[in-house]
């Protein structure tokens, strides 16, 4: 019977074979390639194109307003005729601006962060990637009675584009943002 390594006594050194030292050593050889290979090589896309981006990162950047539904006066859901930019940095800031061609058309809906056709904010945020939401922790806002709120938004990344709505049913809007380096796709 052949035995891969050799003993001379009970108690003395395991010995190995010359072809098992031979194979051991073309086992760890191709073991250190195929790590080195595994490592380097460059990661699948998501399905957007990012390569393996935390959604935080996903965020950050300068976002154009694409469009905004809100409830009109009459009850029901209309697009809104407004323009906006929406910035999320690195460090967790984050800051907003919508403007409403026409202030006086802008009755109802969100007036509650707008003022005379205009909303602006700027604080910070946190993100919860399983829930898909992130909140924002007002720090200063046109409408002051948001100063210190925390606001949670809902929303979803495809590709260059994301739709916001607040985490709360009884608010019926929702704004759709394009980032900025994307070509415009209609809307506004």
């Amino acid at each position: 019977m052949n035995v891969p390594f050799e003993t001379s006594q009970p108690d003395a050194r395991v010995r190995l074979h010359p072809r098992m030292k031979k194979l051991l050593s073309h086992a760890l050889t191709s073991l250190f390639f195929a790590l080195t290979t595994l490592t380097a090589w460059p990661q699948a896309p998501s399905q957007d194109g990012k390569v393996n981006q935390s959604v935080r990162e996903r965020l950050v950047g300068a976002w154009r307003l694409a469009w905004l539904e809100e409830e009109g006066a009459d009850g029901n859901v209309h697009r809104a005729d407004c323009t906006g930019l929406l910035d999320y940095t690195r460090d967790g800031h984050m800051s907003v601006q919508v403007m409403y061609r026409d202030p006086q058309a802008h009755q109802s809906g969100s007036a509650q962060y707008a003022q005379g056709g205009y909303e602006a904010s700027f604080g910070s945020y946190e993100v919860d990637e399983r829930a898909h939401t992130f909140t924002f922790h007002v720090e200063g806002a046109l409408v002051r009675s948001l100063i210190g709120k925390d606001l949670t938004r809902v929303f979803e990344l495809s590709g260059n584009r994301m739709t916001v709505k607040a985490a709360n049913p009884t608010e019926l809007w929702r704004v759709g943002w394009e980032r900025y380096d994307a070509e415009p796709q209609g809307g506004n």
